[in-house]
Formats: C-alpha cells, sequence, structure tokens
C-alpha cells in the first residue's frame, strides 16, 4: 500500500506492507541510520523517533500508524532544546559505545520540552525504557540537568 509519510519535515510517498515497522522504513528505504534497531520489542529505545513531538518507538510501530503525522529523527532533531541536549551531550562525553544515544537524545529532547527544571524522578521516569548497555546513566542524568540549566538561563 502506498503511505505518505512526513519525516524531518519533507514528504514521502512509501510502498509498504501494512504493519512494517517505521524503523525499517527509515533505515531500510530512506537510509535514515541514525535511529537504531535494538530489541525489536520496544524495552531499549534506542528507536525512539518523535511522533507528532512525542517520543515512540519506531521498532514497533506500525508504518500505516505514522502516516499523516510529523516524524522527527535524530537527523532532523533541530531547535533550542535539541542544540542544548547535544552540546550537553559532548560537553560531558556521555556516551561510550555510543549505540543508544540518539534513543536517548531523543527522549531527553521530548523531557526538556515538557519540562524545564526536571529532577531526578522526572529524569529517570522521562527515560524510562532507554536503556545504556554501558551504563553511563548518571552522565545522562548530569547532561540533561546541564541542558536545562542552560535552557533556564
Amino acid at each position: 500500500m502506498a503511505i505518505e509519510l512526513t519525516i524531518n519535515g519533507t514528504r514521502h510517498q512509501i510502498e509498504a506492507a501494512p504493519g512494517t515497522p517505521l524503523l525499517w522504513i527509515l533505515r531500510d528505504r530512506l537510509g535514515m541510520t541514525g535511529t537504531k534497531y535494538g530489541c525489536g520489542v520496544a524495552q531499549c529505545g534506542a528507536c525512539t523517533v518523535h511522533l507528532n513531538g512525542q517520543p515512540r518507538r519506531a521498532c514497533v510501530l506500525p508504518v500505516e500508524a505514522a502516516a499523516g503525522a510529523e516524524i522527527t529523527t535524530i537527523e532532523g532533531a533541530e531547535g533550542r532544546v535539541a542544540d542544548a541536549v547535544r552540546k550537553a551531550w559532548q560537553a560531558i562525553d556521555v556516551p561510550q559505545c555510543g549505540y543508544c544515544q540518539s534513543g536517548q537524545i531523543m527522549s531527553a529532547i521530548s523531557l526538556l520540552q515538557v519540562l524545564s527544571n526536571p529532577s531526578d524522578e522526572d529524569i529517570d521516569q522521562g527515560m524510562s525504557g532507554n536503556l545504556c548497555r554501558c551504563a553511563t546513566y548518571v552522565r545522562i542524568r548530569r547532561a540533561i540537568k546541564d541542558a536545562a540549566k542552560e535552557l533556564t538561563s
């Protein structure tokens, strides 16, 4: 079936079988490899994208459910919040292997768009479902707090 998707502000006409995960369209058809495949069951967060501004797991999101929505991938994340998050991530060198980081960053952006000064509990809740095998959670939390400070100053 033909589906029209708006990804990072660009419209795409895609032919896809019903139920095809959005992740396969992003990576395999459109070459947007910043969104990662981790677990395939929406438990690790490596595939996090924004659907109409809300974090969603692209590995389990049927492409037809994304039709008509604004989809933002790590490649298209922009604006003041995204810039602050990226800057904080780089300043304290959050990633080790880096595999989960696009999903972590997309979730952090979403969190800071809702809460300008998140507590540790807010961060834990907002980032739940984003796993890091390298266990950089302390640095992730610090980067989110640093980004929040930059955004409120």
